[in-house]
């Protein structure tokens, strides 16, 4: 426990408290079983660590901090470790890297029906089913998903300017007000491409130079490790799925033909479709369908886009489509808190109300001239004029 503690201490004393993550206000840390699931780098143990450190200090009796893939580990069981924190006044645990420990979900299970007067706090690999996990703790457990940087979020981090978050409805129906606020303060478009490029994953901050080189080390530890290990997914397709991701990145997003998909990834009908939902569970893609809730959804995808900007620049062997970075942020962004479906009238249909076209600043918006709610989402124009909304004001709803 020594060992645990010291570790604790020192992350703490290294964990900043400058920028904190929106997703902080949002999670009830005062439920008994709390899970923060989201793919490798967006900063699931750092949110964390700024809990503890602004809501406990450095008063380990009450909360401690642990990973599951400490060494500690190989010769401690979760269990016993947890019973020597709450027999010295333990009140609070956060147990980071669950996906690391063998059993996670049915030990976690027992120590919330053992402690009930214990807060339990874990961190996972978004390909973590907690619907699913063998203890059934779906009935006892809050989950929360974290994604990477939201463009607002990314400006205060890298550019040091704090701006409000704005909803959909607001973004809509009153564009002005948030662009006027904004404008005030800085000059959006300048730091926009930065931020498709290269600022979705705050550990930018620790080395700029080798961003990407990290960026593609996450893919390959999710293809690599993660998906055998959680997905039961073949070691010797892994080569093959990575063929299929390149592929991704460099294609103009259009309607999906499986077929050829399959023949130039070199894997099976059967065997892609199953892997295109472990990717989008990775949170490497995301599946799109024309209706959510249609049979269909249990075939093939209307669309597929990758899961972020930056992933794009990391993965594709070519040049990147502008069109496609356009697409896949707007996509990122506004479906983090939203339903976001396959639009035949346009390019994608929000919450099964708004339909939205996406393009450069010249787009016409024919395509959607007589649909009601519909819009155009515009790269490269700061104000809104009619139907027409800047791409970058999308980037402000987290």
């Amino acid at each position: 426990m020594e060992t645990l503690i010291a570790r604790h201490n020192r992350l703490l004393e290294l964990t900043k408290t400058n920028f904190i993550r929106s997703l902080m206000h949002e999670i009830n840390w005062n439920l008994r079983l709390v899970a923060i699931r989201g793919a490798r780098g967006v900063g699931k143990t750092t949110l964390i660590l700024q809990y503890i450190k602004t809501k406990y200090g450095k008063n380990t009796s009450d909360a401690l901090y642990i990973s599951l893939d400490s060494i500690y580990f190989l010769t401690h069981t979760l269990s016993e470790c947890i019973n020597e924190f709450y027999q010295k006044g333990g009140k609070h645990i956060f147990i980071d890297e669950v996906h690391k420990y063998p059993n996670w979900s049915r030990e976690i299970k027992n120590i919330y029906d053992e402690y009930p007067d214990l807060k339990i706090v874990f961190t996972g690999s978004s390909l973590i089913n907690i619907l699913n996990a063998e203890a059934d703790l779906s009935r006892r457990c809050i989950s929360y998903t974290m994604q990477g940087l939201s463009y607002r979020e990314y400006l205060e981090l890298f550019r040091g300017h704090s701006l409000p978050r704005y909803t959909l409805d607001e973004i809509i129906n009153n564009p002005t007000n948030a662009i006027d606020c904004i404008m005030s303060k800085i000059k959006p478009l300048q730091w926009f491409d930065d931020y498709l490029r290269n600022g979705y994953f705050p550990f930018k901050a620790e080395n700029e130079e080798y961003y990407h080189i990290r960026v593609e080390n996450i893919v390959n530890m999710i293809l690599d490790i993660e998906l055998p290990q959680l997905c039961n997914v073949d070691l010797g397709n892994i080569r093959k799925i990575k063929t299929l991701l390149a592929i991704l990145a460099s294609d103009v997003p259009m309607m999906v033909d499986i077929s050829k998909l399959s023949a130039l990834s070199s894997i099976t009908r059967t065997t892609l479709l199953s892997y295109l939902q472990h990717l989008e569970r990775a949170k490497l893609i995301k599946l799109l369908y024309a209706d959510e809730t249609s049979i269909k959804k249990m075939q093939k995808p209307d669309k597929i886009l990758m899961e972020n900007s930056n992933f794009l620049y990391s993965l594709s062997p070519k040049s990147v489509n502008q069109g496609t970075i356009r697409e896949v942020f707007f996509c990122n962004q506004v479906g983090y808190h939203h339903q976001v479906e396959y639009s035949k009238s346009g390019d994608f249909l929000i919450d099964s109300i708004y339909t939205f076209e996406i393009g450069g600043k010249s787009k016409d918006g024919k395509q959607i001239a007589n649909k009601a709610n519909a819009y155009i989402a515009a790269d490269n124009i700061e104000y809104a004029y009619g139907n027409k909304l800047p791409l970058w004001l999308f980037g402000f709803l987290y």
